[in-house]
C-alpha cells in the first residue's frame, strides 16, 4: 500500500512499491554503488518507464515487468557510468526506447531516441512527466517530475539532489550552476510536500531540505 512505502531499499533486498491512483512507482537498489532504479507505470494503460538501468540486469528484468508488460522506454538521468551499467542489456530485453538529457546523450553506451531538455514533457500512458534540467553534476543531468492530480508531486532527481545536499561537482562554477538550478527550478517552483527520489540512498521531501539551502551554498558542496 502507498502508506507503507518508505523508499529505504537495500541492495539484494526487495523493491518498495508505492501505488498512486494514476501511477505505480517501484524502487529497487542495485549494484556495488547502491544505485536506485525506478519503475513508473501508468495504472490506466499499463505503459511503463524505467529510470536508470543502473546495474544487475537480471533484477531489472523483474522490475520492468512489475504489474504489466516490459517498459516501453528507459530514461537515464545523467552520463555517469554507474547509472547505465545495465542499460544496453535492459533495452534489448524490453525492446525499449532510450531517453536522456541532450548534453549527456552522446556519453551513453547505446543510441538515444529522445534527447530531452529542460521544460520538455514526456508521457507514460495517461501520466504526464515534466523534464527539469539541473546543470552541474553533469552538463545534461535531468530530473523527472510527476504532478499527481490527486496528491503531492513526485520528483526523481538522479544525482543532482539528495537528502542533505546537492550532487557532487568538480568546480565552484559547476556547484553554483547546480545550486542555482536546484533553487530556481525545484525549490522555488514546488511545495514542501514534494517527495523526491534520488539516484542513491533514501528519499526525502523538499520541506525537510528547504531550511538548509543557504547552509549548502555557504559550505560549497
Amino acid at each position: 500500500m502507498a502508506d507503507s512505502y518508505t523508499g529505504a531499499v537495500q541492495v539484494g533486498g526487495p523493491m518498495h512499491v508505492r501505488r498512486l491512483p494514476g501511477l505505480t512507482i517501484a524502487k529497487l537498489a542495485v549494484g556495488p554503488m547502491d544505485n536506485n532504479a525506478y519503475l513508473l507505470r501508468c495504472t490506466q494503460t499499463d505503459e511503463g518507464l524505467l529510470i536508470d538501468a543502473a546495474n544487475e540486469p537480471e533484477r531489472l528484468r523483474e522490475l520492468v515487468r512489475l504489474d504489466g508488460p516490459p517498459v516501453s522506454a528507459i530514461l537515464t538521468t545523467h552520463r555517469h557510468a554507474d547509472h547505465w551499467q545495465a542499460l544496453a542489456e535492459t533495452v534489448t530485453d524490453a525492446d525499449a526506447a532510450v531517453y536522456a538529457g541532450e548534453d549527456d546523450a552522446d556519453e551513453l553506451p547505446v543510441a538515444v531516441d529522445e534527447r530531452l531538455q529542460h521544460g520538455d514533457i514526456i508521457t507514460v500512458g495517461d501520466a504526464t512527466l515534466e523534464i527539469i534540467g539541473l546543470r552541474g553534476h553533469t552538463p545534461g543531468s535531468i530530473a523527472v517530475l510527476y504532478r499527481d492530480p490527486e496528491g503531492v508531486p513526485h520528483l526523481f532527481t538522479g544525482d543532482s539532489l539528495f537528502p542533505g545536499g546537492v550532487g557532487k561537482t568538480t568546480s565552484p562554477e559547476d556547484f553554483a550552476s547546480l545550486m542555482d538550478d536546484v533553487e530556481s527550478r525545484i525549490f522555488a517552483e514546488l511545495p514542501d510536500e514534494t517527495w523526491f527520489y534520488p539516484g542513491h540512498g533514501n528519499d526525502s521531501t523538499l520541506g525537510a531540505e528547504r531550511p538548509h539551502l543557504a547552509e549548502w551554498r555557504e559550505r560549497g558542496w
